[in-house]
């Protein structure tokens, strides 16, 4: 039954009402005593160099599921929707991932050439059909509108998985040949192929995966035979371009033996962190439940970067010797129902990733690549961006997750430092650059602000902005309302060294120091 637009428009409008009247008297309350204010002391000194590659993005077409790739691609007028442009520029990744499980059954050459050409193929994870009017010279495109590199995973012989070989007689496994072929199409100077397709110049793609979740399914490659064929692919690949850097798998245990074997031949190890952080005995994130109860919802999502914490570490802690940088290269919540998942809308979600994401800093010294979200789609909500459609329903927009990352992206240093003392229920990292010293706080407290002088030894502040969300909680976002978590700018003013983070807040802070005495 058709649904009257405007109808479910006013629903939705209502739903965001009535989350504003919760929040309300939590928030007054709040606000009736002044906040005892606790040091924040910061070391300004530089420690390890901070990848630009901690907030990337992942594109994989997700067929049925999830509009994805073809809920971005205007097939009239064959570009990119202008309003996923705009919104993916906002985020502002700094690197691009194309593949995942998909890349199992994935042939690029059926990507690429003329699209009327290219054949369809069926979406053998996912369901429905892919029109592969989305290829690599499409995605190649996507990323430089965005100003950010491509990251490629290619066929590894299905990663083992004989179900994905082939389907009604028609081959789709890859080898060794076929990903260097395509490393040779992509990075070539000079490559006739490439140049009848429309593209004389080279994509110069710098980053390629082998092998994606390869130890997550029996059906697939045992360990040892993964890592002998990472050799051999790394190798091929390597010879038509040696300046390509590799990424092998390493989760399950992998990290140790896949060094000990292919070690040399790759720049990182991948791991992935899809997860639950809910209470399993007691539910409260699913379906309808976080509304029933914001406090206990609330609650459950800050505990949730303690169980990435301790993925990391796990990965980590088993490569000891080994000095191989890790690569998270997909990472975000796994809440039953996940084609709705509605609770990663509210923005107490969102506070949830940025510890997260906290999380990966802190981790930046062997962590060189890393993400909270998959990229975008028409309705999974473990998205970053949403794409409504159809197309004049209204303009994408970054869910919760998103708006985190890009505060994030855009206000970091080039080095972290050392955090020394927080107040209580203050997440914080901080990092440097040059005379800059960037603080990312997220206030852990539901209905609470927190106050803090700022310490900076050998540092005077001299100025600063503070780039700041703070919304209700229980504030769910649609593209109806997607900027009542757009962050805003605020001038430090008066005492330099005080100040207030709001309740279920996430800030960036930018501060001017000088050295005490110059």
């Amino acid at each position: 039954m058709h649904q009257n637009p405007i109808s479910r428009r006013g629903a939705l409008k209502s739903l965001a009402a009535v989350a504003a009247a919760a929040g309300t008297s939590n928030l007054v309350k709040a606000q009736a005593a002044p906040p005892r204010r606790e040091e924040l002391r910061i070391d300004p000194t530089p420690t390890f160099e901070l990848s630009p590659y901690l907030y990337m993005q992942f594109m994989e077409p997700l067929g049925a599921t999830d509009g994805s790739v073809e809920a971005g691609w205007d097939h009239l007028k064959e570009r990119w929707r202008p309003d996923l442009i705009e919104t993916t520029r906002e985020l502002g990744p700094t690197l691009m991932r194309w593949g995942g499980i998909y890349t199992d059954y994935y042939r690029w050459r059926e990507g690429v050439g003329p699209r009327a050409k290219r054949p369809p193929m069926l979406n053998l994870l996912w369901g429905g059909i892919e029109s592969n009017q989305v290829g690599t010279g499409e995605f190649v495109d996507f990323c430089r509108q965005v100003g950010a590199d491509a990251l490629m995973c290619v066929n590894f012989e299905s990663d083992g998985r004989e179900r994905y070989m082939k389907v009604h007689d028609n081959v789709r496994t890859a080898g060794v040949e076929e990903a260097a072929e395509w490393v040779a199409y992509c990075n070539e100077p000079v490559h006739a192929e490439r140049a009848a397709n429309g593209s004389p110049e080279p994509y110069n793609i710098p980053l390629w995966q082998i092998g994606n979740e390869t130890s997550y399914d029996r059906q697939g490659f045992p360990l040892d035979t993964a890592a002998t064929k990472t050799v051999e692919f790394a190798k091929a690949m390597r010879k038509v371009d040696p300046s390509i850097k590799l990424i092998g798998w390493g989760d399950s245990g992998w990290a140790p033996r896949m060094a000990e074997v292919a070690g040399e031949h790759l720049d990182y190890l991948a791991f992935h962190h899809m997860f639950n952080p809910d209470d399993r005995r007691h539910p409260v994130l699913e379906r309808n439940e976080y509304r029933k109860d914001p406090a206990r919802t609330w609650d459950q999502l800050m505990k949730a970067w303690k169980l990435n914490d301790d993925k990391i570490r796990e990965v980590r802690d088993s490569m000891k010797g080994v000095d191989i940088p890790l690569a998270m290269t997909e990472c975000h919540f796994a809440i039953p129902g996940r084609d709705r998942c509605d609770v990663s809308s509210t923005w107490a979600a969102g506070v949830s990733y940025a510890r997260i994401l906290n999380n990966h800093q802190r981790h930046g010294d062997v962590l060189k690549i890393a993400t909270a979200a998959d990229f975008c789609g028409t309705r999974w909500q473990v998205n970053a961006v949403m794409i409504p459609v159809p197309e004049n329903e209204g303009r994408s927009y970054m869910m919760p997750v998103a708006r985190a990352m890009s505060l994030y992206r855009h206000h970091i240093g080039t080095h972290a430092t050392k955090v020394d003392a927080t107040p209580d229920g203050l997440d914080v990292v901080a990092s440097v650059k040059g005379d800059k010293l960037f603080v990312h706080a997220v206030n852990t407290e539901r209905t609470k602000d927190i106050a803090a002088s700022l310490a900076i030894p050998g540092r005077k502040i001299t100025g600063g902005t503070v780039h700041q969300i703070a919304s209700r909680p229980m504030n769910e976002i649609t593209h109806y309302n997607a900027n009542d978590i757009a962050p805003l700018a605020r001038e430090m003013k008066g005492n330099l060294t005080e100040w207030t983070f709001p309740a279920a807040s996430v800030s960036a802070m930018e501060l001017d120091l000088e050295a005490v005495g110059a």
